[in-house]
């Protein structure tokens, strides 16, 4: 499994937002990757989505990352939400980053 520790940018607890400095902003959830089978199960934590438009945002900026097959979003509005990538080879961190981020959101 690989950790992917990237945080909240939009964090409005005070303090610089990354979460690990001890500020206060963001929060500590760890995001990771694993191969099942022959293909990869990516669980990202995303903060800062609140409905249906915010869903569609990030399901549309990791579908169109190489070799992404499937993007599943548990909403929790206003809160930590869990989007499940599932992808025939692991994704690189900076590539889920820079969709994460395209979309208007960060990792937790």
């Amino acid at each position: 499994m690989q950790e992917l520790n990237l945080t909240d940018k939009n964090a409005s607890t005070g303090g610089c937002g990354c979460g690990g400095c001890g500020c206060g902003g963001g929060s500590a959830a760890q995001n990771s990757q694993a191969a099942v089978g022959a293909e990869t199960v990516t669980e990202l934590s995303v903060t800062g989505m609140t409905c249906g438009h915010c869903v569609n945002s990030v399901t549309e900026e990791l579908s169109g990352l190489a070799g992404v097959s499937a993007v599943e979003v548990e909403l929790v509005a206003g809160g930590t939400s869990k989007v499940t990538v599932r992808s025939d080879a692991p994704l690189r961190n900076d590539d889920v980053r820079a969709a994460i981020d395209e979309a208007g959101y960060a990792l937790a």
